[in-house]
């Protein structure tokens, strides 16, 4: 199913200036009228408000803008490249972040527009490099979050001279190889889980898991592959009193030893990590 978008406007020419850039990257396009706003706007639509209609001025432009945000939906804001609206133009940036549109850039919007409406974006890595201050590596994921993550980040990591860092083709692993030949696999959704409800900015030490939340995840889909404790062992070399203990939530592996269990019960470790 493609992303939506829902136009409120009461202007005609509105419309032409959105359709073809919403168009040609598959997302569907609806005008409404200004007072539809409060029955249409909903979670992960996304609702571009036309400032320039007539019934707004700067104290219904802001309840409609923050009716739209507090729904969940994904808002853009078209102010006219003169206008009125200047003592609310702040918070309105707050609100909407970098989609407050001044002019008419639609293009680079509507690319904006698609990039926040994919679920999947604080699952990929956007860019992962050695900190600018030594000692940590630096995660930028697909959302725009910023995360450090203080090293070692896993068992496997020997803290010495980064060799390389490689990003999967779909970008929800990476690689750090080390000089010393050491390999080390990082996952963004594990980055993103221990970065939830964090701002842009936020900083991580380490990258700890909810390890009861784990161990039930990890008994779930063993008892769905239909193996025992005492398979997933011998599969796996792990010792079952070992493994009782991660599903019971009383431990929590490491990376490698969390990829080790999802290989052998034969699913990805994103799935492990996920809730679904």
């Amino acid at each position: 199913m493609s992303p939506s978008v829902l136009l409120f406007t009461d202007r005609p020419g509105f419309e032409p200036m959105w359709r073809p850039a919403c168009e040609q990257l598959d997302m569907g396009v609806r005008t409404l009228s200004p007072d539809a706003l409060p029955s249409a706007a909903q979670r992960g639509v996304a609702t571009v408000i036309d400032a320039s209609s007539a019934v707004y001025d700067e104290d219904e432009l802001l309840a409609q803008v923050g009716l739209a945000a507090a729904l969940g939906a994904v808002v853009v804001v078209h102010l006219p490249s003169r206008h009125g609206m200047s003592a609310i133009e702040d918070v309105l940036d707050e609100m909407s972040p970098g989609l407050v549109l001044r002019g008419d850039d639609v293009s680079r919007a509507v690319a904006l527009v698609a990039r926040r409406l994919d679920p999947e974006r604080a699952m990929r890595f956007e860019f992962l490099t050695v900190s600018p201050r030594g000692g940590e590596l630096l995660a930028i994921l697909g959302d725009g979050r910023a995360v450090l993550l203080e090293r070692p980040v896993s068992e496997a990591d020997d803290r010495g001279e980064v060799e390389s860092i490689a990003l999967a083709d779909d970008a929800r692993s990476a690689t750090v190889g080390l000089v010393s030949g050491g390999q080390v696999t990082l996952l963004a959704a594990q980055v993103a889980r221990h970065t939830t409800g964090a701002p842009a900015n936020g900083a991580g030490n380490g990258i700890p898991i909810d390890g009861e939340r784990l161990g039930a995840r990890l008994r779930e889909l063993r008892l769905e592959a239909g193996l025992t404790q005492a398979e997933l062992a011998r599969r796996t070399g792990i010792h079952r009193p070992n493994i009782a203990r991660v599903e019971a939530g009383r431990h929590t592996p490491s990376l490698e030893t969390l990829a080790r269990l999802a290989t052998a019960i034969g699913v990805p470790t994103t799935r492990v990590l996920s809730e679904d």
